[in-house]
């Protein structure tokens, strides 16, 4: 995997470490970041994309029939 470097405040590294409890910035902001993006698909998981919002527009749109 190809790597990056990022330059940050040195305020917002030190609380990156602490809010990760790890011992090096580099380290903390990958953790960061992972969790982000797990957090980002549990909620894709949950809630679906936009390809599935594609396909209930039909039905949302469509009046109800029989009431």
């Amino acid at each position: 995997m190809a790597k990056i470097t990022i330059t940050l405040d040195s305020d917002l590294a030190i609380e990156v470490m602490l809010l990760a409890g790890a011992r090096s910035p580099q380290d903390a902001v990958e953790l960061i970041v992972r969790d982000y993006l797990a957090r980002g698909h549990r909620t894709e998981a949950r809630t679906g994309n936009a390809a599935d919002q594609e396909r209930f527009a039909d039905r949302r749109s469509a009046p109800e029939e029989g009431r």
